[in-house]
């Protein structure tokens, strides 16, 4: 049986957003600014009330541990410009990018994204595969359309790993405060 290139990528990404949705729907709006450590990368309002993530161009050492917030804005910020890219827009840059905000409208914002990207997945062809890609090589002509497609795929895996392992470490650290408080008892 012939199988499409389209065909493999896809279905990779539907993989990987299976997973997601598993913990898209257990996410709670308390689960996205929870600080796993003291030192960490959040969404911080500005004065103006806008969301702003933390920053540094240069990758401090060590690295500091992300929110769910965080995680799920460079999601966002990625994907916009990887869309971008594929329809030939003009990519924004990370401060163009708005967090919508703790729970449902984060979930919602990502949910999109996922539709918008299916969008471009089913346009593809196997030819289209072969162009060369602007993103995320910066125009290298040796990374094509089916290299980026793979990034993103690898990306989505990552940050969905991420949210996952973060939403789970809540969750058993506020279990374990219950079990603990409940055994002095």
């Amino acid at each position: 049986m012939s199988v499409s290139r389209t065909e493999l990528p896809r279905w990779q990404f539907e993989l990987t957003w299976s997973l997601f949705e598993y913990h898209l729907e257990r996410l709670e709006p308390e689960d996205f600014l929870w600080e796993p450590a003291p030192l960490c990368w959040t969404m911080r309002r500005a004065p103006d009330g806008a969301w702003v993530p933390d920053w540094a161009d240069t990758e401090p050492d060590p690295v500091p541990v992300p929110t769910i917030a965080w995680v799920s804005w460079h999601l966002g910020w990625w994907w916009s410009v990887a869309l971008d890219h594929m329809r030939g827009r003009p990519p924004r840059d990370r401060t163009d990018i708005a967090w919508p905000g703790e729970g449902a409208p984060t979930v919602e914002w990502l949910r999109d994204l996922r539709t918008q990207w299916l969008a471009v997945l089913d346009d593809l062809t196997d030819t289209d595969l072969d162009a060369t890609a602007s993103f995320p090589s910066q125009g290298d002509p040796k990374y094509t359309v089916a290299h980026m497609v793979a990034w993103v795929n690898a990306e989505l895996m990552k940050n969905v790993t991420e949210i996952g392992q973060l939403r789970i470490l809540r969750a058993a650290s506020a279990s374990g405060r219950a079990s603990a408080a409940q055994s002095t008892v």
